[in-house]
């Protein structure tokens, strides 16, 4: 089916639906007002800059007539404005590790699932926290033991699918490390390599203690120096023993920087300073995106996983906020997906996303299958040729691989503390 016919049979079930809540007098529950007013709505969203993404501001507007405003900050500033700024947003992009941080500071609100057009759609792992009714569930925040609260005003984590949810997901990763195989020359299978001596002057991990430190945590299981009960809750003996270890590496010249954007770490592989890691998907597809070589490694020991979702802010009412929940609905009917499978995330609703994209990409990002034709980016960049198949292979087998997820400690100001120290020596 070409790309085409999938958008006019959208435009076609989007007129239909519109034409029967018209006669019905409301429009996903919004009042008839709607339509008239709908133009005159802005909503204020802020995240990372992995998914505020201007290409989705522009099909928001398309699609459903308001403004989206985005703002893309680092991981930390995203945590404080959730924490301490409600009054400065609608719509909070966050990761669920980061709920540990923010959910009892009151300034998001519960959103009902009963809203939710796909939510029985939603993948097991947001939802009772098991890819597979045999699955096993990492170490760390797992999303969805933060994901669900106990009702409209709680305050408060429960382990089951309350029908009020903290955040609503949309989009999560198997995360590794990145590496320059032309650079590189051999096999890379395992985390620890990143403190490889071979590797001397030219690794990198990145500067975001949350997720550095379980970075380093797979490194130092993969060496064989120590085994944790819980990577993502470590004492404050287990987080010296980590930090220490990587400071030695440190002092002796085996990191060439420590990155905190997106940017950053691009510049670093696509140059050839950097041949070995941490990275993130799309850093990866930017790279390959210039021609040059740039693997995203599976290993032995798995992945360290991450989840994002959307929230709403506590002063969110009326017509923004049935504004907001259409916009949720909208964003897991699948085109946000498919914009996002492309780059290399997942989509928290699959199935949808399957409908924006070709057979042959469907095969290649989700299924693990040998391209059939060219695999390209978001903008239309080159990035697998026929024959490829992606680095990892397909949903089940690398969703299936996550040793831990991006988690907060409780000994999470102890951990920030030694981590500047690690970065300052």
């Amino acid at each position: 089916m070409t790309k085409a016919t999938k958008l006019s049979r959208r435009s076609v079930l989007k007129g239909g639906a519109a034409t029967a809540a018209f006669a019905a007098g409301t429009t996903l529950g919004a009042p008839m007002i709607w339509a008239q007013n709908i133009k005159d709505i802005t909503l204020r969203q802020f995240g990372t800059g992995v998914s505020n993404l201007n290409d989705v501001a522009d099909k928001v507007k398309e699609d459903l007539g308001f403004t989206l405003e985005m703002t893309a900050l680092d991981t930390d500033s995203v945590t404080q404005r959730a924490a301490t700024q409600p009054n400065s947003f609608d719509i909070a992009d966050i990761e669920y590790f980061i709920c540990k941080k923010v959910w009892a500071a009151g300034n998001l609100q519960a959103m009902d699932t009963s809203k939710i057009k796909n939510y029985d759609k939603i993948v097991g792992i947001f939802r009772n926290g098991l890819l597979t009714p045999g699955s096993t569930i990492a170490q760390g925040t797992a999303p969805h033991t933060v994901g669900f609260t106990s009702g409209p005003d709680g305050t408060d984590f429960v382990q089951e699918e309350s029908g009020w949810m903290t955040l609503i997901p949309t989009i999560y990763n198997a995360d590794t490390l990145g590496i320059r195989p032309d650079l590189i020359g051999r096999p890379i299978t395992n985390w620890s390599e990143l403190l490889n001596p071979e590797f001397k002057g030219k690794a990198s991990i990145l500067d975001i203690s949350s997720i550095g430190i379980m970075d380093m945590a797979m490194v130092v299981e993969s060496m064989g120096e120590y085994k944790y009960p819980d990577k993502g809750n470590m004492t404050r003996e287990e987080i010296d023993m980590t930090l220490g270890i990587f400071t030695e590496a440190k002092k002796n010249g085996q990191f060439r920087s420590f990155w905190k954007s997106f940017d950053e770490s691009v510049n670093l592989m696509a140059s050839g300073e950097v041949v070995i890691q941490s990275m993130w998907s799309p850093a990866i597809t930017a790279v390959k995106s210039r021609g040059i070589e740039c693997v995203y490694q599976p290993l032995e020991e798995g992945y360290r996983s991450w989840g994002g979702g959307i929230g709403l802010s506590k002063s969110l009412t009326g017509l923004e906020r049935d504004a907001a929940y259409e916009y949720i609905n909208w964003y897991l009917d699948g085109w946000v997906g498919g914009y996002l499978m492309r780059q290399g995330y997942y989509s928290a609703v699959p199935e949808t996303s399957k409908n924006f994209m070709s057979e042959n990409e469907w095969g290649y990002w989700f299924e693990g299958k040998a391209a059939t034709d060219v695999i390209t980016s978001p903008t239309g960049d080159a990035l697998a040729q026929a024959g490829d198949v992606r680095d990892g292979g397909s949903f089940d087998d690398r969703m299936g691989s996550v040793a831990c997820w991006n988690s907060v400690m409780d000994e999470n100001q102890y951990m920030v503390r030694k981590w500047n120290e690690f970065i300052a020596a």
